[in-house]
């Protein structure tokens, strides 16, 4: 006698099953690495995506996917897709950020990533089995191609079906995800999710929003970020004249400063760690003299801090708290000249664990996993999300994990390896979840 068989965890009704399964066969590991290898080998730095903005509007295009690059400037743009539905369901985009941390360049790179560019650190694809490796091919690249995918195979199921889905599946691929600056010139606001809010501001406004992002487990909140700028004073001053005149070494002096942050970053990381964070401060900048004349002290050592933030954590509670630190430094070095203030801040976000696109997004990791969701805790990364949230857009983060079986995996190699095998994995998610909300009514 056969028993019954197990449940699918996960599954959707019989008229959507039938679609995820149309789309999840144009899902493959030889389109996903077609797409992951284009993505590296087109050079994105953040305030210059606009090439690869154009390549992958072209592409969807020619897949039959309606599709734009977004101008933002000369050098800055998305790339919008939109499958249409027929106005009764819910519109939700599928999002993932283009630029890379890094340039590429080791004119601009080196020594700050190693002591030369590694074939990794470089916009130069190549394939090695499962894995692409190239400039940004984990971290977003590989991602991107994910959401592309993603939407070609709803888009060509839709088709050969001849049937819309009842709300519209947008794909969002945005300029400035990474946590910078403009290196040079223009407008400062290159990074920071300045493409994401464009994007939004043009019209590509959903109901709901699934970012992909690394991290193989569902996450419906993300800690934000403030930016603190602080001034050591010293003394301009030559180093043959250090025992003859004023002698107040601007770096020296700032030792003290960067003991005290280090000291208070594990006591604040353990006040504000709750939910699904973590938030962790660094020291991530110093700046004094001239490295071409090291005969000269300046008269200020500058540090730039990073300082992530709870969700249930303002920016102007953590200035407060910075505010202390450094009054608290003040009373135990009086001879320090010290000033500081905040020049950055992204307010985390957070979605109820219980909305429609979480759980949505919950299922569909279960279907991929035969097993009940598991929440990864300890987060202390920021994303677009926070900017889609703060928009009030209800959003959900998943991702791929990182390629740990890699004997020689650091920071740098986990952003830009890409296992093909993981990005299907994904790319089913997105699917299952672009399927199962774009079938529903909005949320009232």
């Amino acid at each position: 006698m056969t028993g019954a068989a197990a449940p699918v965890r996960g599954r959707l009704d019989d008229r959507r099953e039938a679609l995820l399964a149309a789309a999840w066969a144009r899902v493959g590991e030889a389109r996903l690495r077609d797409w992951a290898v284009a993505l590296v080998a087109t050079p994105s730095p953040t305030g210059e995506e606009a090439p690869l903005a154009d390549l992958i509007a072209r592409r969807l295009a020619a897949a039959g996917v309606e599709a734009a690059t977004q101008p933002i400037d000369d050098a800055q743009a998305n790339a919008v897709a939109r499958v249409r539905g027929d106005g009764t369901g819910t519109d939700l985009l599928l999002y993932a950020p283009i630029d890379t941390l890094t340039t590429g360049d080791p004119a601009q790179d080196v020594p700050v990533v190693g002591p030369v560019l590694r074939d990794d650190l470089r916009p130069a694809p190549r394939v090695d089995g499962p894995h692409v490796y190239g400039l940004g091919a984990g971290n977003p690249k590989g991602h991107a191609a994910c959401v592309a995918v993603a939407v070609e195979a709803v888009a060509a199921a839709l088709a050969d079906s001849g049937t819309t889905l009842p709300g519209d599946l947008l794909a969002g691929f945005g300029a400035g995800g990474m946590p910078t600056n403009r290196r040079h010139g223009g407008r400062g606001n290159a990074g920071q999710g300045n493409g994401c809010a464009f994007l939004l501001e043009q019209g590509a406004f959903p109901d709901e929003a699934v970012i992909a992002k690394p991290g193989w487990a569902v996450s419906w909140e993300e800690v934000g970020l403030a930016w603190f700028a602080v001034d050591v004073a010293g003394t301009h001053t030559y180093v043959g004249s250090r025992h003859l005149l004023d002698y107040r070494n601007p770096i020296v002096a700032a030792t003290h400063v960067i003991e005290a942050i280090e000291r208070w970053a594990g006591d604040y990381t353990a006040r504000h760690t709750d939910g699904l964070v973590a938030p962790q401060v660094s020291i991530g900048a110093i700046e004094s003299g001239w490295p071409r004349m090291p005969a000269v002290t300046g008269a200020v050592c500058r540090l730039w801090v990073d300082v992530r933030l709870s969700p249930r954590t303002t920016p102007a509670q953590v200035r407060r708290e910075f505010a202390a630190l450094m009054a608290d430094l003040a009373a135990r070095h009086p001879d320090l000249e010290v000033g500081w203030d905040l020049v950055l801040a992204i307010p985390g976000t957070t979605t109820p664990v219980d909305h429609p696109v979480v759980a949505a997004a919950a299922r569909a990791w279960e279907r991929q996993e035969g097993r009940p969701h598991e929440p990864r805790p300890g987060l202390s990364g920021a994303t677009d999300a926070n900017i889609l949230r703060a928009h009030g857009i209800p959003t959900a983060r998943i991702g791929m994990p990182k390629a740990t079986e890699l004997p020689d995996l650091d920071f740098s190699l986990g952003m830009n390896v890409v296992d093909t095998r993981q990005m299907v994995r994904l790319t089913r998610l997105l699917v299952q979840v672009a399927v199962d909300r774009c079938s529903e009514r909005p949320r009232s």
